[in-house]
């Protein structure tokens, strides 16, 4: 005699790819899309002078080291204007700036790391954004640019490998 099959199947519904839009965008309406990037866009004009304002703030955030030393204090300073650049630069049309930012970022990224940063090795990373923004260096795909990229990226991972 046969036990019957205490189990049952419940086929799991569908619904929830509905309630968040589950079209071909994942829910992201085209049209709005299309707009943003319009907008974007239109705000291009205006990258140039946000990005020389970034720029300034790291520059403020470098000299304070210069000023004040190297502190808890002067380096978070320094720590979020590289963090900021390194999300603005690729908006701003340079993504090797994002690249040189985020090496920066690495290098002091946690508060108990980052005072063992060498100073040196910062001031290159700052007077390499601010050559890529002078000789208009916008990605890695120019050869000076990977180099340097490449050069800075390798310190950090030299230094960090001593810490």
């Amino acid at each position: 005699m046969e036990k019957p099959n205490p189990a049952q199947v419940i086929p799991p519904q569908t619904s929830l790819r509905l309630k968040v839009g589950g079209g071909r965008f994942g829910g992201i309406d085209p049209a709005a899309l299309a707009k943003a990037e319009a907008a974007l866009k239109g705000l291009s004009a205006q990258f140039a002078q946000w990005l020389n304002d970034e720029i300034t703030k790291l520059e403020a955030a470098q000299a304070a080291i210069k000023a004040q030393g190297y502190t808890p204090e002067t380096a978070e300073g320094l720590y979020m204007r590289a963090h900021d650049l390194k999300g603005l630069g690729a908006t701003y049309e340079y993504p090797l700036i994002t690249r040189i930012a985020a090496s920066l970022c690495k290098m002091t990224d946690k508060p108990d790391v980052r005072m063992k940063a060498p100073v040196y090795l910062i001031d290159a990373h700052v007077e390499a954004i601010k050559a890529a923004v002078r000789d208009e260096i916008k990605d890695d795909e120019h050869p000076v640019g990977r180099a340097l990229a490449e050069e800075l990226e390798g310190k950090v991972a030299a230094h960090l490998a001593t810490i």
